[in-house]
């Protein structure tokens, strides 16, 4: 539970009465690849601390093509949060691209420690800021940018991504077809 701890305490320092009342909250566990986290249409739980690994976050349209929204790489914070927040199903899904190490918490019991641990509710709000903000940096990169810039941008941000998974899901986070996504690396290994 080591990582867990540097993992918080590098956000916002919680005192040690407070892990005394967290640390019993987080389960160690597994998720092997291709494994679900959080599956769509169901509703939310529990989050985890991602130890080692990668997750995905994706949603799937009508046609039935799925669109990776997000990845998550050890060390990080994973888990549907919109339908732990609201209590209704959640639509999107979050899948195991390699195998990977995890430490599970009732998002329920966790959050029932706010009023009496504010540092645990700081440490919270700060995680939840931080996601915001990724979210509409996404956002604007996928309006503003052409597909080299994301690229260029992803490799910086997910420098140990392309190695451990497969490239059409680099593409669909990139928001271009798997044959853009060739002709962009090419383009780069030939300079």
């Amino acid at each position: 539970m080591n990582e867990l701890k540097d993992y918080f305490n590098a956000i916002s320092k919680l005192n040690e009465s407070t892990w005394a009342k967290v640390i019993p909250l987080f389960k160690e566990d597994k998720l092997l690849k291709n494994e679900y986290f959080a599956k769509e249409n169901k509703i939310a739980r529990q989050i985890a601390f991602l130890k080692t690994g990668v997750v995905r976050a994706f949603f799937i349209n009508q046609e039935g093509k799925d669109y990776n929204k997000q990845f998550f790489v050890g060390q990080s914070i994973i888990g549907a949060y919109t339908s732990l927040l609201t209590g209704s199903a959640n639509l999107i899904a979050q899948q195991a691209l390699t195998d990977c190490e995890i430490y599970t918490c009732d998002y329920t019991l966790l959050t029932a420690l706010f009023d009496e641990c504010p540092d645990l509710e700081r440490f919270a709000r700060k995680i939840a800021e931080h996601y915001f903000l990724e979210k509409e940096k996404k956002e604007i990169e996928i309006v503003l940018l052409d597909a080299s810039q994301r690229y260029i941008l992803f490799q910086k941000e997910f420098p140990t991504l392309q190695q451990l998974i497969a490239q059409f899901h680099i593409a669909s986070y990139l928001g271009i077809s798997a044959t853009q996504l060739s002709r962009i690396r090419k383009q780069f290994a030939s300079k």
